[in-house]
C-alpha cells in the first residue's frame, strides 16, 4: 500500500467545506482577507505562514495544477478567517465569545477528558496513539470514565443481547446499515431497563459496559441475527465487532479493531459528543444520550464520512482509476472525502497507525491498493493528508467487512467517549442552553 509517511502534509486542496450561507464566498483575496480581519497584509501573511489561515494561489481553481497562476497573489479560506476573527472578537465581550465558540472558535466548556494537539488526542493526559498499541479498548474506556488506566484488561459482560431478536428484526429491512440497527436497538434496550433513570455514576458504568458490548454484537444483526448472541459472549468488544459483522476472528484482526476503537474513543467536543452532553445536561438517561450521539455520528460531515470514503473507493474501482476520480472531483470543485482535518493541519496522526495495520492484515488486497492510489493522487495535487476516516475504511477493507463497517467502528469506539461526557456533564450539574442573537426580519416601517 506504500509508505503513508510520504503523503504530502502541507497542501490544502481539500480542506473542509465552509459552513456559511449559500452564496457566501469560500475564499477572499489578500486585500479583502486583511480587511475582514482588520489587520495589515503583513499580519495576514504571518497568519498564513503559521498555518492559521489556509491559502492557495489565485488561478488554481479547485486546486487544478494545470490552471495558470497569476503572479504571487493568493486567496484565503474564509472559514479560517472567520475563526480567527471570532477568536479576536472573543476578547471583546460575552456575546462575541458565544457567537464564535460554536464555529470552531474559543472553547465553550471545561473538560478533564481529552486534549488535542498535533500528536492527536490525549485521554486524561495519555496519548491515544500510544494507548492504541498497548491497551485494550475496555481499559481505555475505564480510563476515560474514572481517570485510572487498569493494569489488566477489564472483562466486560452482558446477559445476552438484551432485546427480543424477532421484534428487532421485524423492524429492520434486509441489508440495513449498521447504524440503523443501533438506532433501533438503543431505545429498545432503554425501554426494558426499569432502572435507567437517575442512576449514580458507578451503576451507570455497569450499564454502559453492557450497552457498548451489546451494540458491538448487534452491528451485523440485519444480515444475520444468529451472530449477535455469539458476539456478545465472545470476550471483548473488538471480538464482538468481528463476530457481529461476520468477519475473520484471529489475534491480528482483533488487534487491528482494538487499535481503531482506542483511537476513536474520544475527540473532545466533536459533534456527537456535544450532542450527548446537551442531552445529558437535560437530565436524560444514558440510552437517550446514546441515541443523540448516534444521530449526530450518522451525518456525512461526522462519522458518516466513512461511508463517503467507502463510496469513493468503490467509484475508483481500481488503483488505475483512482487518479481520474480524484482529479474529476477536484476539477469540479467538490470535496474529496477523507482528506484534511481542521484540527490537524499537518496531518491526522490517527490515520497512519490504521493504514499500517490494514497493510499488515492484507498486504496484497486490491482494495487497499486502490485506497493507497487515492492517497497518492491527492498527494500529487498537493492535497491534504488522509483523515482517520480513511484509516477506518482501510481496516474494514483489509478484514473484508461489509459496507458500513467503518462507521460502525467509529460509533462503537466513540461510545466510550460518550459515556465519559455523560458522566462529566452530570457532575457539572448545569443545563447546556446557549442563547441566540436574533438577526431576523426588521420591523415594518410605517409612515
Amino acid at each position: 500500500m506504500g509508505d503513508v509517511s510520504k503523503v504530502d502534509q502541507r497542501g490544502f486542496v481539500n480542506p473542509p467545506r465552509p459552513a456559511g450561507p449559500p452564496g457566501e464566498p469560500a475564499f477572499l483575496d489578500g486585500a479583502a482577507a486583511a480587511a475582514h480581519l482588520g489587520v495589515k497584509r503583513e499580519t495576514l501573511y504571518a497568519y498564513a505562514s503559521r498555518g492559521l489561515v489556509r491559502s492557495e494561489p489565485i488561478g488554481r481553481e479547485g486546486g487544478d495544477p494545470s490552471t495558470p497562476r497569476h503572479g504571487r497573489e493568493r486567496r484565503y479560506r474564509k472559514d479560517d478567517l472567520d475563526r480567527l476573527k471570532a477568536r479576536h472578537d472573543a476578547r471583546s465581550g460575552h456575546g462575541a465569545v458565544a457567537a464564535g465558540a460554536l464555529r470552531w472558535g474559543e472553547p465553550v466548556l471545561e473538560s478533564a477528558l481529552t486534549a488535542i494537539d498535533a500528536g492527536g488526542p490525549r485521554y486524561r493526559g495519555q496519548a491515544a496513539v500510544e494507548l492504541a498499541e498497548s491497551s485494550s479498548f475496555e481499559a481505555v474506556a475505564e480510563l476515560l470514565w474514572s481517570g485510572v488506566l487498569p493494569a489488566e484488561p477489564p472483562a466486560w459482560r452482558a446477559d445476552g443481547i438484551g432485546v427480543r431478536a424477532g421484534s428487532l428484526g421485524a423492524l429492520l429491512p434486509p441489508g440495513s446499515h449498521p447504524l440503523a440497527t443501533l438506532a433501533l436497538a438503543v431505545p429498545a434496550l432503554g425501554a426494558v431497563d426499569p432502572h435507567r433513570f437517575g442512576a449514580e455514576a458507578e451503576p451507570e458504568k455497569v450499564r454502559a459496559r453492557a450497552l457498548v458490548l451489546r451494540l458491538a454484537a448487534l452491528l451485523g444483526f440485519a444480515a444475520d441475527r444468529g451472530r449477535a448472541r455469539a458476539a456478545v459472549a465472545s470476550g471483548s468488544v473488538a471480538r464482538a465487532v468481528l463476530v457481529g459483522h461476520g468477519g475473520r476472528v484471529d489475534p491480528a484482526a482483533e488487534r487491528a479493531v482494538n487499535r481503531a476503537l482506542v483511537l476513536l474513543a474520544d475527540h473532545e467536543l466533536n459533534a456527537s459528543a456535544f450532542a450527548v452532553r446537551i442531552t445529558a445536561s437535560a437530565g436524560a438517561d444514558l440510552y437517550a444520550c446514546f441515541s443523540a450521539g448516534l444521530a449526530a455520528a450518522s451525518g456525512p460531515l461526522h462519522g458518516g464520512s466513512c461511508d463517503r470514503v467507502e463510496a469513493l473507493v468503490a467509484d475508483a474501482g481500481s488503483a488505475a482509476g483512482a487518479r481520474a476520480v480524484v482529479r474529476a472531483l477536484v476539477r469540479r470543485g467538490q470535496d474529496v472525502p477523507g482528506f484534511g482535518h481542521v484540527l490537524y493541519p499537518e496531518g491526522d496522526p490517527r490515520a497512519p497507525p490504521l493504514l499500517r495495520a490494514a497493510l499488515e492484515l492484507a498486504p496484497r488486497a486490491g482494495s487497499l491498493r486502490t485506497l493507497q492510489a487515492l492517497i497518492d493522487a491527492m498527494g500529487e495535487l498537493g492535497g491534504a493528508p488522509p483523515t482517520v476516516d480513511f484509516g477506518l475504511v482501510a481496516i474494514a477493507l483489509a478484514l473484508e467487512l461489509p459496507p458500513g463497517a467503518a462507521v460502525s467502528l467509529f460509533a462503537i469506539g466513540r461510545a466510550a467517549g460518550w459515556v465519559a461526557h455523560v458522566l462529566e456533564q452530570r457532575a457539572a450539574g448545569f443545563i447546556l442552553r446557549p442563547r441566540a442573537r436574533y438577526v431576523g426580519v426588521a420591523p415594518v416601517q410605517r409612515a
